[in-house]
């Protein structure tokens, strides 16, 4: 990052972290900008934490992730996706698919999604995806459980009529109610 000679302005280059599946830019970070203040964002209440785009292919599904400090604000940038969410606690406690949120968007479509609420979604076609978070990265509570847990019965659309594609991280997500147990603990 280099500071211009204009007050406040900074260049840089984004980079991005690819493999099959697309790529994962990290837009903007709080602690790269101590100095959020009135004069450089225009408003004395500034609270963006961190930005990120993530671009996946046709048939990517990522999810079903699950964060216990962090909300997560979607916004379809390209193409579509099938965005799954459930309750957590609501799930856990057996309530039946009302724990459970399910649609399609498209571009410049968008949802929050709060804390506790596990979220995941299909890339139906090839997708652009910014998301905006109210925690910078830093792993702690990065959780979740398996997407295809037949406890949950989330109902994914098929893609090419193949298996979805999945980071290892997702295939090794265990069902709910271990997520769940391990929470307890």
């Amino acid at each position: 990052m280099t500071p211009d000679r204009l007050r406040g302005v900074r260049w840089g280059r984004l980079t991005a972290h690819a493999d099959v599946r697309g790529s994962f830019r990290e837009i903007w970070r709080r602690s790269s900008y101590p100095e959020l203040d009135e004069a450089t964002t225009g408003r004395p209440d500034a609270a963006f934490v961190q930005a990120n785009v993530s671009t996946s292919a046709a048939g990517v599904l990522r999810g079903m992730h699950y964060h216990r400090r962090q909300l997560d604000h979607w916004v379809v940038l390209s193409g579509r996706a099938f965005v799954a969410l459930v309750d957590v606690a609501a799930a856990a406690a057996g309530a039946d698919r009302s724990a459970i949120a399910a649609r399609e968007l498209t571009a410049d479509d968008w949802v929050s999604i709060p804390a506790g609420v596990a979220h995941g979604f299909l890339a139906i076609e090839p997708l652009q995806l910014l998301y905006l978070v109210t925690n910078e990265y830093d792993g702690t509570d990065e959780l979740g459980f398996a997407w295809d847990d037949p406890a949950v019965g989330i109902e994914w659309p098929k893609v090419r009529g193949a298996a979805p594609i999945l980071s290892e991280r997702d295939q090794r997500n265990p069902t709910l109610h271990a997520l769940v147990a391990t929470l307890r603990d």
